[in-house]
């Protein structure tokens, strides 16, 4: 799969999805190509984030966060696999900004480094 979105902006997307709570990527997921393209760079299927975020609810969203740092992480290890240099996305990065950065513009921070880990795999998977 030749990857042609590797210039995603990620703090701009961070900060669109911090102040729609989420709904900005319940369209951007599957609308954007970006669940197609997860699932190509990790090798499997992963859970719609419709769902993840519908099961987040009931969790005051922990659920949703815990589901995106699993994500991060799996392609933190691509990234090393591929053998990019850092800095990258990881799980504690991803819980961490979102959680303990929440009031300073922590999602949008941590979001920036998960599209600048993804965009620079598919650049490397594209050469």
């Amino acid at each position: 799969m030749r990857f042609k979105h590797t210039n995603r902006p990620g703090f701009l997307l961070g900060f669109i999805d911090f102040f729609t709570a989420g709904l900005f990527f319940l369209l951007y997921m599957p609308f954007g190509g970006l669940q197609d393209e997860l699932e190509s760079v990790l090798g499997h299927k992963v859970m719609p984030y419709w769902k993840a975020y519908v099961l987040g609810i009931p969790t005051l969203f922990i659920y949703t966060l815990v589901w995106m740092a699993r994500i991060a992480e799996e392609l933190k290890a691509k990234a090393v696999e591929l053998g990019i240099e850092g800095p990258y996305t990881s799980w504690w990065h991803m819980f961490g900004w979102n959680v303990f950065g929440l009031l300073l513009f922590g999602p949008a921070v941590a979001t920036h480094r998960f599209f600048n880990t993804l965009n620079k795999v598919e650049k490397k998977l594209n050469e």
